[in-house]
């Protein structure tokens, strides 16, 4: 791998444990991607003799019922170790090499919400909050080492036994996410701080925090990206139209929801707020309690906010450290319209002998820097 970094790969049934030293060997190239939302995943490849027992043993280890062979990727950068990936392989692929000894095997895989997904168990009854029903599901997985990170919905959905008990529907990553969902909350794993363990957050998407280093273009030596550009596109926002019953007269109150939330704070000086205003109703929100169908609102408002795109690549040993998606990043060098704070939406992580890129995507709800400086080192 390249100078600085350190790639550690462990493997096994449910407890992953260091690969042997010829597998390393073996071991090309590495890629991780990482969103915001949803499930993350990774890919592997391994170039091997044809006569190579390997091929085979992964090969029965992805047809086995039942056995999921766990997978955890850790980088260390300039002596600071990371987990990228603490997931469980789901196919396999063999391509001819450039001679005829040798071939590349591509393992690819998700993280260890994919081991949520296997069963469907509908109508198992919960009669308790959403709460309480996912720390139930996700107790089910603490052998994994999944800890769960759960915040209270603002307005809690009790159920009363004698009037209804909730069943489950799908999956458990399903029914887990459907929750998340009725409460504009969003649900994903993020792996470590140690290799083993994985944090399930289940709450709103958080777009606040300690930013981290600034990535500078344009700066001459300053510069600590391959590549970044940007897009604005203001036909994409739409203010979100939630639909609220008076309780007295039950007439429909049409609440238009702003751009600006508690839940997505301005990133910028100038939020978007089209004249006229294009409104997006939201379905179902009359039969919801008024926290319930604000929350949807935010959740929705927060997306169609998102006005400023950007894109990029970097070299994680000219960054300086590994850029981490879920978190804020400074932008330099970039123009005034797209200086400041963004979101990193998705990073995917390239690792091959000699080098360690990251693909990155970025979004923000407002253009202009509403902050005079950006951090340029981490803490």
């Amino acid at each position: 791998m390249a100078s600085g970094v350190y790639l550690t790969l462990l493997a096994g049934p449910v407890v992953a444990l260091p690969v042997p030293k010829p597998l390393m060997d073996a071991l090309t190239a590495v890629e991780v991607t990482t969103s915001a939302t949803g499930r993350s995943g990774f890919e592997l490849h391994f170039t091997l003799s044809n006569r190579s027992p390997l091929q085979t043993l992964f090969l029965l280890a992805a047809g086995g019922p039942g056995v999921e062979i766990r997978v955890i990727v850790v980088v260390t950068v300039n002596g600071i170790p990371q987990v990228l990936m603490d997931g469980v392989m789901r196919d396999h692929e063999v391509q001819p090499g450039n001679d005829s000894g040798h071939s590349t095997l591509f393992v690819k895989g998700e993280d260890l919400t994919a081991v949520m997904d296997l069963t469907e168990l509908p109508g198992v009854p919960y009669p308790v909050p959403a709460e309480v029903r996912v720390a139930a599901i996700l107790a089910k997985y603490a052998f994994y080492g999944i800890i769960p990170e759960i915040v209270p919905s603002v307005i809690p959905d009790i159920p009363i036994p004698v009037e209804r008990i909730p069943g489950q529907q799908g999956t458990d990553f399903f029914y887990i996410n459907q929750l998340a969902q009725k409460v504009g909350y969003v649900f994903y794993l993020d792996p470590g701080p140690v290799p083993g363990v994985s944090t399930a957050y289940w709450g709103p998407q958080i777009k606040f925090g300690v930013p981290q280093p600034a990535l500078s273009t344009n700066m001459d030596s300053w510069t600590n990206v391959e590549s970044l550009s940007f897009h604005y596109n203001p036909r994409k926002f739409k203010l979100p139209l939630v639909t609220i019953l008076e309780p007295t007269t039950h007439v429909p109150i049409p609440v238009p929801i702003p751009p600006v939330t508690p839940l997505n704070p301005p990133l910028g000086l100038l939020p978007p707020f089209p004249t006229p205003p294009v409104f997006e109703p939201i379905e179902g929100t009359a039969k919801l309690d008024p926290g319930q169908a604000l929350m949807l609102g935010f959740a929705r408002a927060s997306v169609n906010a998102d006005v400023v795109t950007g894109t990029g690549s970097l070299d994680v040993l000219r960054y300086g450290q590994v850029l981490k998606a879920r978190q804020l990043v400074g932008v330099r060098g970039a123009g005034p319209a797209f200086d400041g704070l963004h979101y990193v939406g998705s990073v995917t992580h390239r690792i091959s002998r000699g080098e360690y890129k990251q693909n990155f995507s970025l979004t923000r709800n407002a253009l202009i820097s509403n902050t005079p400086v950006v951090p340029t080192f981490g803490l």
